[in-house]
């Protein structure tokens, strides 16, 4: 039992220092999780700033466009709801592979930094499902709300900003956390690009050595450590949120 063991142990190892020791290859694993996290963050602060202007669009034209005068305003109001709503509709519904792909070889073809097109794609994605979530967010507020903000004098941009944002922010910001672990999970496709994300330094270590288990179970235990320590954040944000309600 215990010499079989030992050959197991003396195995895992081997195959450790194969696939991150020898040849350094370590560093690629830590320049794949570099990237992931600098994908993962800029790509959702870019999501958030989309997702906020589009839900304002959408939300604003759902709530006053019965009661808006007829007009150049209304017109041009309408056009921009429908390229909001279009914008929606074609990145809600198409894989964000092919939205990645596109941006490389296609709208982007004469570029060469990879991790810009990769943050730009990724953050284009991630504001169609913010502008939802903060959208959904901005409905639920109740009519009085915007009523309260007239009464105080403010317009309907104010009221927005000092009433409704505020408490948007508050019941959006768990789901909004949410949102951004599953960024953080989706940024395993970057390596379609030749993006060195911690999915794609698996990978190239994989080729390397002709050893597939270690590099992709190390990166999968990479990932979900990462996954579980966001997740962690999530909960704790969400009780702190519960307790000052009371």
């Amino acid at each position: 039992m215990l010499n079989a063991f030992a050959e197991w142990f003396s195995g895992v190892k081997a195959e450790f220092v194969l696939n991150f020791i020898t040849k350094n290859r370590w560093k690629m694993m830590l320049t794949g999780v570099e990237n992931t996290l600098i994908i993962t963050f800029v790509a959702g602060l870019m999501g958030i700033a989309i997702g906020i202007v589009v839900a304002i669009i959408r939300s604003t034209w759902d709530k006053t466009h019965d009661t808006m005068r007829p007009g150049i305003g209304k017109a041009a109001f309408s056009v921009i709801n429908w390229i909001a709503k279009v914008y929606l509709t074609v990145i809600r519904g198409t894989p964000l592979v092919l939205q990645l792909l596109i941006m490389y070889f296609i709208i982007f073809a004469s570029s060469r930094n990879d991790l810009g097109i990769a943050i730009l794609a990724f953050g284009i994605n991630s504001g169609a499902y913010v502008a939802e979530i903060f959208r959904g967010g901005i409905m639920s507020i109740s009519k009085g709300q915007f009523e309260a903000g007239r009464s105080l004098g403010f317009n309907y941009v104010q009221t927005m900003l000092y009433i409704v944002t505020p408490q948007v922010f508050k019941n959006v910001l768990p789901t909004l956390l949410n949102e951004f672990i599953a960024l953080l999970k989706e940024t395993s496709v970057a390596g379609y690009v030749t993006v060195m994300d911690l999915t794609y330094a698996a990978s190239r270590i994989r080729a390397a050595t002709f050893s597939p288990f270690m590099p992709l179970v190390g990166s999968a235990a990479i990932y979900l450590a990462l996954v579980m320590f966001f997740t962690w954040l999530v909960g704790k944000l969400e009780r702190r949120l519960r307790k000052s309600e009371r």
